[in-house]
């Protein structure tokens, strides 16, 4: 007999083996979370693949734009003072 048919019978033994380790209030918690697992999984896979097929954006920015633009309302005084972490 090989490995590669697993039968009604050594499925049963691996479900009794599976709630003696873990115990019955367990199981449901393991089982959501390996759910929760393969679906992050799946989302990630397809997010790569939508990253890999599909062109790059068209940036026309400047490196500088996308750093936030000083308001010309405020005045230095009225900024407040940074918090030193050092005395």
């Amino acid at each position: 007999m090989g490995f590669g048919q697993i039968g009604f019978t050594e499925i049963l033994i691996l479900l009794v083996v599976v709630l003696l380790l873990f115990g019955a209030k367990r199981i449901p918690e393991i089982a959501g979370s390996f759910g929760k697992g393969i679906t992050e999984f799946k989302r990630n896979l397809n997010d790569a693949q939508k990253a890999i097929s599909e062109p790059p954006p068209n940036n026309t920015r400047s490196v500088n734009a996308s750093a936030p633009a000083a308001d010309p309302t405020v005045r230095e005084e009225d900024r407040p003072e940074p918090k030193r972490l050092l005395n």
